[in-house]
This record gives structure tokens, C-alpha cells and sequence, in this order.
């Protein structure tokens, strides 16, 4: 049997065995993959998320970016193709002249697109709204990449050396800010680009439970006003900013 016969048949078979993915497309894969999604220390009706103070942002200062990248095994000093997962932004406003400056991460929406098209279920949210990538599950396709209306996640060309064992990665695979979830599944309560940048003396970004009305997060947010990234796009960010 020639390659193509048989590679058209291997396909039949599978197709048969996921129960009509044929017929409906990826449906079937992001069922099965979502069944095995990693959940551990999800807590259902808390929602983490971070408010960035831009007037507190100092224009210059990467503590956030350097602290990122050595608690999750980034490379300190990146080439162009390497993953990054925090950068940082630097706003004029024509009209006024006013700048501003700010880190730019993974928003973890309520609603990501990331999520809506991943084939295998690779990109989920989990119940306390942290958005992750199982990288068992990513095939490498980057839809998610261009989903994503704020440009947060990044393809690992080359083989990874060095891992820290809490945060694996891997070749092939998309990755992007977790909100330092083996932190919190730890029990910690701050993500190391807020701890850098309190150390740093900017305290600009906070982060906390949106959902607890007693948190400092949800009391600044009442208290300063805070805003979303493309609001317009509808996908309810657990990042907010506070003076872009």
C-alpha cells in the first residue's frame, strides 16, 4: 500500500475513534484534551488578576520584565525569536504629549479568544481565571498567537536547557504569563513581577482576588479607576491599568 493510502486510512481510523471529529471539526479533540486539563489549586469564584499603576511605572525600569523571566526560566538576555512574557511599553499621547509607561503581559480575559481557537484544548482558563497552555496538548499550530489582540504569547523555537521544574517548557510549544501559578498553588500570595517591582520601590502592580471585595486590588480599583486594554473587544481582562 502506498504512503498516502495508507496515511489516508490511519486517518479514517482516528477519525472514527474520536466520534466524528470529521464532521465537526476540533470539536471532538478539545473535548477529550479539556477532560485531562491540569485544575490543581483552582478555586472556583476567585478570579486573579493585577492592576498595573502607570503613574507609579517608572519609564526605563524592566524589574517586572527581569523578575519574569528568572522565575519562569527565561533567558536573561533574549535573542529576537526567544519567548518573552512580559514587555515593557513606553505611550505618548500626540495631542498632549503626556507619556506613559507600563508592562504588557497575558490579560487572562473571561472570554479569550486564545481559548476559542485552540484545536486540542491546549489553551484553557482555569476556574480562578488564571488562562494557561497544557503543553502536552500544544500541537505548535500559533492560532492562539494570532489570536490574541494583545500580542502576550510567544513559540519556543529552540530546545529549552536549564528548566525549572515548577514552570516546564518545550520546544514547539506556546507559552505565555500564568500569573505564576506554582506560586499561588504553593500558597503564595504575590507573583514575582509584583514582588520585583514593590522591591524596587514603584509599587505599581498590584495583584489579588477581583472577586473579594476586601482585597487591595478591588479596593483600588474602586478607589483609582482602572481600565481595560481594547475594552471594545469584550473579553473582561483580569489585567487592569490605571492611568494610561
Amino acid at each position: 500500500m502506498s504512503e498516502p493510502t495508507s496515511r489516508r486510512g490511519f486517518i479514517g481510523v482516528v477519525a472514527a475513534g474520536l466520534g466524528g471529529v470529521v464532521l465537526a471539526p476540533g470539536i471532538r479533540l478539545i473535548e477529550i484534551a479539556q477532560a485531562g486539563t491540569p485544575q490543581a489549586g483552582a478555586k472556583p469564584g476567585v478570579r486573579w488578576g493585577m492592576l498595573i499603576d502607570a503613574t507609579k511605572c517608572a519609564p526605563g525600569c524592566d524589574a517586572c520584565v527581569q523578575a519574569c523571566r528568572h522565575e519562569n526560566g527565561l533567558p536573561a538576555d533574549p535573542k529576537p525569536t526567544d519567548a518573552q512574557w512580559v514587555r515593557k511599553i513606553e505611550i505618548k499621547d500626540v495631542r498632549s504629549g503626556r507619556t506613559a509607561s507600563a508592562p504588557v503581559m497575558c490579560q487572562h480575559c473571561a472570554n479569550p479568544p486564545c481559548v476559542d481557537v485552540c484545536p486540542t484544548g491546549a489553551s484553557f482558563k482555569r476556574a480562578d481565571g488564571i488562562v494557561l497552555v497544557d503543553r502536552h496538548s500544544c500541537i505548535g499550530c500559533r492560532y492562539c498567537m494570532m489570536a490574541c489582540p494583545y500580542k502576550a504569547r510567544s513559540f519556543v523555537h529552540e530546545p529549552v536547557d536549564e528548566q525549572r521544574p515548577e514552570v516546564p517548557r518545550g520546544k514547539g510549544c506556546v507559552e505565555g504569563c500564568t500569573l505564576c501559578v506554582h506560586r499561588l498553588d504553593a500558597g503564595q500570595k504575590m507573583t514575582a513581577c509584583a514582588e520585583a517591582c514593590a522591591k524596587a520601590g514603584h509599587k505599581a502592580i498590584v495583584f489579588g482576588d477581583l472577586n473579594d471585595a476586601h482585597s487591595e486590588i478591588a479596593w483600588r480599583v474602586r478607589e483609582l479607576g482602572a481600565a481595560q486594554l481594547r475594552p471594545d473587544l469584550g473579553l473582561d481582562s483580569g489585567v487592569r491599568y490605571h492611568g494610561l
